[in-house]
């Protein structure tokens, strides 16, 4: 259970979380996800995959509520024509 060369080389070329875009930051969490399923790291490695795992789901659902913030949902009149938008969520 050790760590290979590739994997310290990685960590040192991570980026910045604030700065990475939903999909990645998601694309990241899931390659920490498989990383720790296989148990082939030490437990120093673990936690910080762990932490940095962590901190990449809170971005990612910072982004995801901003999003959801941005979205608009079209509401109908009677006869079925738009008649105006209302934040998501609300009716």
């Amino acid at each position: 259970m050790t760590d290979t060369p590739a994997t310290a080389a990685a960590d040192a070329d991570a980026a910045p979380i604030s700065s990475l875009s939903f999909e990645a930051a998601m694309g990241e969490l899931e390659n920490i996800v498989r990383h720790l399923e296989s148990g082939d790291v030490s437990l120093e490695k673990s936690v910080a995959l762990y932490e940095r795992g962590h901190a990449l789901r809170l971005h990612c659902e910072a982004r995801l509520a901003a999003a959801q913030a941005r979205i608009e949902q079209v509401s109908l009149g009677g006869d079925g024509q738009a008649a105006g938008t209302t934040p998501f969520g609300e009716s």
